[in-house]
């Protein structure tokens, strides 16, 4: 995933036929012990020197591999991907955004690491594993780095209003009511006020946005969803989506949360907390660099529960992967650094010195380095409790086509230009359009 600034997608269109048409991505390594390691990432400034720091360390521990890398911004590298993976010029192993692994795997570009898996990596001990593992139990990637959805909440706005915290008890109920509190106009009436001005307000009780950061987790709260596990059915139309948006629905007109147009006004998504103009946020890990930086009074809380008292948050496991052309020699480099970085406290404990991500190694995201209150958020340890009911947000090869429609259409229900039931009737078949346009094609 995008690790600072607005989550975004890439599609894939035209990947499949490109991939039957290329050639090998690497030549053959040399005869002999030595191995040249293509690697591809995708860095800014503190995470390239840091990823360079790693990959000296390792180059050390295994003196018969040199690692060759690229990388770049976070657009730029995956622009540069898409084309070398159809060219067959693609790293032999590279970092995934989570979002993308599936997509990688159903066109053919990633070799199955199953056995790998299975053999060298203890499941026990590393956060997020199964998520890099399909419906039919065979592992595509093991997790770089993880972040997980949680609530962001503006500790000033809350004291202000003499709202309390929120707490692991929460519903989604109980969020709007709080939210309704913290929702003020210009005259600084809140939302419960009858004499509240929804034209004119100043401060929004929650916002929420996107993929990870946006319905799709309180559509599973609410024992709904997108896709079957299968990940190729549409599941829009059922009563508990429909009574999530209709929550969703109600909060939009009632001036709770802002709607698509007035979060364009702040002219980023993220501005709307950023700036305090927003009480709460859904958010993953990587927000605490930006809310930090901002210098925010803030805290984390888990994502409420739903009516049934079901709770959802969203987990994006970005990931290694393995180039499906590389030869055996450039397998093995692969696989010895994958099982350094998920592994080796070494690894680990200089990785989360960037505060990238949660660590994937799970004694190292639950020592005192990881869990300090010596930089904020002070309940760090919500991301990681929260991992026990995550899941992932329904990516598979077309999820940034699937996606775009489904945004298309919510935000014309939050903009009210349509209601629940025409969101529904309308999603439902055009999603199922998408998925079988990829996956009818693949029978």
């Amino acid at each position: 995933m995008k690790k600072r600034g607005l989550f975004t997608t890439i599609g894939f269109l035209g990947l499949s036929a490109a991939l039957v048409l290329s050639g090998c991505s690497s030549k053959p390594a040399a005869s002999g012990d030595q191995v040249e390691l293509f690697l591809g990432y995708d860095s800014d400034p503190p995470t390239k020197k840091k990823m360079e720091e790693i990959i000296a360390k390792f180059e050390a521990a295994h003196t018969n591999i040199k690692i060759k890398t690229e990388t770049a911004p976070y657009d730029d590298f995956y622009k540069k991907l898409t084309t070398q993976i159809a060219t067959g010029t693609a790293p032999d192993v590279w970092q995934s955004d989570g979002t993308k692994v599936f997509g990688y795997a159903e066109r053919g570009a990633l070799r199955d690491i199953t056995d790998f898996v299975n053999k060298e990596i203890n499941k026990d001990d590393v956060y997020g594993i199964d998520f890099g593992k399909d419906s039919t139990g065979k592992y595509w990637a093991v997790p770089q780095g993880i972040q997980v959805g949680v609530l962001y909440y503006n500790k000033d706005l809350f004291d202000k209003a003499s709202v309390p915290y929120p707490t692991a008890d929460w519903t989604w109920d109980d969020l709007k009511a709080a939210a309704a509190k913290l929702t003020l106009d210009a005259n600084g009436k809140n939302a419960d006020d009858p004499a509240f001005d929804k034209k004119a307000v100043k401060q929004y009780g929650f916002t929420f946005f996107g993929s990870s950061r946006g319905a799709f987790n309180i559509l599973k709260a609410y024992g709904g969803g997108v896709l079957d596990p299968s990940m190729s059915k549409s599941i829009i139309n059922s009563p508990e989506n429909k009574k999530a948006l209709e929550w969703m629905e109600d909060g939009m007109k009632r001036k709770l949360f802002p709607n698509p147009s007035e979060l364009k006004a702040f002219q980023s998504n993220f501005k709307v907390f950023l700036s305090g103009a927003a009480a709460m946020q859904i958010d993953i890990y990587a927000a605490t660099t930006s809310m930090n930086d901002a210098g925010l009074n803030y805290d984390v809380a888990p994502l409420p529960k739903g009516p049934g008292g079901k709770r959802f948050a969203p987990v994006i496991a970005n990931s290694w992967v393995i180039n499906k052309k590389a030869d055996d020699a450039k397998v093995k480099a692969a696989e010895e650094w994958i099982k350094f970085w998920a592994t080796s406290d070494e690894a680990q404990k200089e990785w989360a010195q960037v505060g990238e991500a949660v660590p994937v190694k799970k004694s190292v995201a639950n020592s005192d380095m990881f869990l300090t209150k010596e930089t904020k958020p002070d309940s760090k340890k919500v991301f990681l409790d929260s991992l026990e009911f995550a899941g992932t947000i329904d990516a598979n090869a077309v999820f940034s086509e699937w996606y775009k429609v489904f945004s298309d259409n919510l935000t014309d229900l939050f903009m009210e230009k349509t209601n629940v039931d025409t969101f529904i009737s309308k999603t439902d078949p055009e999603l199922q359009k998408v998925l079988d346009d990829f996956y009818k094609k693949q029978k």
